[in-house]
């Protein structure tokens, strides 16, 4: 993958980058690619975020409750299909477009931000 243009660091400041754990998913039957549905808790503060997340490769619904993961929180919503997605679920992408999430290797707070 080509490297994408150079952006500031008042750019990347913007960026809200939170963990989050998983506490439902399930198929998302209407996505145009195959996809989960998602309910994020980041914390008092922040409260419960859904998100569209294409990771069916290597999960399964019931394998993600209770896992952390890395989002950005400050997107506007997109209606994807009949849902509402409120946050973006990092993962790493590998040449055979699989995804990967990113995780926290030690327990965090729901909420801690990404510096």
């Amino acid at each position: 993958m080509k490297q994408k243009p150079n952006i500031t660091w008042q750019d990347f400041e913007k960026v809200d980058i939170r963990v989050g754990t998983i506490k439902a998913a399930k198929i998302f039957e209407k996505a145009k690619k195959p996809a989960f549905q998602l309910e994020i808790d980041f914390g008092s503060e922040l409260g419960i975020k859904k998100s569209s997340a294409q990771i069916t490769d290597f999960y399964m619904p019931e394998q993600l409750i209770n896992q952390q993961i890395i989002a950005v929180i400050n997107f506007d919503p997109k209606q994807i299909a009949n849902f509402m997605s409120e946050c973006l679920v990092l993962g790493i992408l590998n040449q055979s477009n699989q995804v990967t999430l990113i995780q926290p290797n030690l327990k965090a707070n729901n909420g801690d931000c990404i510096a």
